[in-house]
C-alpha cells in the first residue's frame, strides 16, 4: 500500500455493529439535542453573516466526511493486495445527501424565493430524513467504525440545521415558502430519476451494479421501510406518485408542528 492507501485503510476499522438505542445511539441523540440548545442559546439572534458561516461550516463537515466515506467504501485490502472498486449503490444522491447540494445556495445566495424554498426544505424534507435515521438507524449501522460516525454526524447535522432554521428564520414559515420547498423537492426528485434512468441505460446494467437514487428507480426494488412492502405490487407510476405525495405530506405535518412551535414561542415572548 502507498501512503494514501494507508491513510484510507486507517479509517476502515472494523467494530461491532451498534444496536438501536445502544449507548452510541443515545449519545448521538444527546449530542444533537445539545447542539440545538447551544445554537438557540448563543446564536438564536445571530446576524445573517454568522448564520451563513454556520451553514458553510456544516456543509464542509458533511462534504469532507462524505468523501472519506466514499473512499472507505471503494477501498479493499485483504492483508496482501490493495484494490479500488467504486460501489455505485453508495453514489451520494439520496434524499439525505441533498443538503450537500443545496446548502451552498443558503450560504451564498441573497434573499430570494429559491433560498427561502431551500431553507424550508431543510427544515421539513431534510429534517424528516435525519429524524427517520435517528429514530430507526438499524439499516445504516454497519461494521465499519468511521461509517457509523459519518452516518450519525451527517444526519445529526440535518436535524440541527433544520431546528436552527426554525429558531432563526421564523418569518420564513409561510405557505408561499412551503410551496417553494415543494418545488425544491420535486426538482431533486426529477434529478434523481434522470440519474437513475441515464446511468442504468449507459453502464450500470452492463456492470451489474445497483444504482437506486432516492430509492425509486424503475429498475431496482425500493428498500425503504413501508414503501418496500407494496412497491412491487403496484404500477411504477403509482408507486412514484405515492412516494412523492407521501414525503410531501410528512413534510407538511412537520411544517405544521414547527409553525405551531413558532406561534407558541411568540405568545410566550409577548406574555
Amino acid at each position: 500500500m502507498n501512503l494514501f492507501e494507508r491513510f484510507v485503510n486507517f479509517f476502515d476499522y472494523d467494530a461491532s455493529v451498534p444496536k438501536i438505542y445502544s449507548w452510541y445511539h443515545l449519545l448521538c441523540v444527546a449530542l444533537v439535542i445539545t447542539a440545538v440548545i447551544l445554537l438557540w442559546r448563543f446564536f438564536g439572534n445571530c446576524s445573517d453573516k454568522v448564520f451563513r458561516r454556520i451553514i458553510l461550516i456544516s456543509w464542509a463537515a458533511m462534504v469532507c466526511t462524505e468523501i472519506m466515506k466514499q473512499l472507505v467504501f471503494s477501498f479493499e485490502f485483504d492483508g496482501v493486495t490493495a484494490s479500488w472498486d467504486f460501489p455505485w449503490y453508495s453514489f451520494p444522491f439520496q434524499l439525505c445527501s441533498t443538503p450537500m447540494y443545496v446548502l451552498p445556495f443558503v450560504a451564498f445566495l441573497k434573499d430570494s424565493p429559491l433560498r427561502d424554498g431551500i431553507l424550508i426544505y431543510m427544515a421539513t424534507f431534510s429534517f424528516f430524513g435525519g429524524l427517520a435515521v435517528y429514530a430507526y438507524p438499524e439499516q445504516v449501522f454497519v461494521e465499519t467504525l468511521f461509517i457509523n460516525f459519518q452516518t450519525m454526524l451527517h444526519h445529526g447535522i440535518q436535524l440541527v440545521i433544520g431546528a436552527f432554521i426554525v429558531i432563526r428564520y421564523k418569518e420564513k414559515f409561510t405557505k408561499k415558502c412551503l410551496l417553494y420547498s415543494c418545488g425544491v423537492f420535486l426538482t431533486l426528485c426529477a434529478t434523481a430519476l434522470f440519474l437513475d434512468i441515464l446511468f442504468y441505460n449507459t453502464f450500470i446494467r452492463a456492470i451489474d451494479e445497483t444504482f437506486n437514487m432516492f430509492y425509486f428507480s424503475p429498475y431496482f426494488d425500493c428498500t425503504l421501510p413501508v414503501l418496500s412492502l407494496f412497491s412491487e405490487k403496484i404500477p411504477y407510476i403509482v408507486f412514484l406518485l405515492i412516494y412523492i405525495l407521501g414525503f410531501s405530506f410528512i413534510s407538511l405535518v412537520i411544517f405544521w408542528v414547527e409553525k405551531k412551535f413558532i406561534n407558541l414561542s411568540k405568545k410566550r415572548k409577548a406574555a
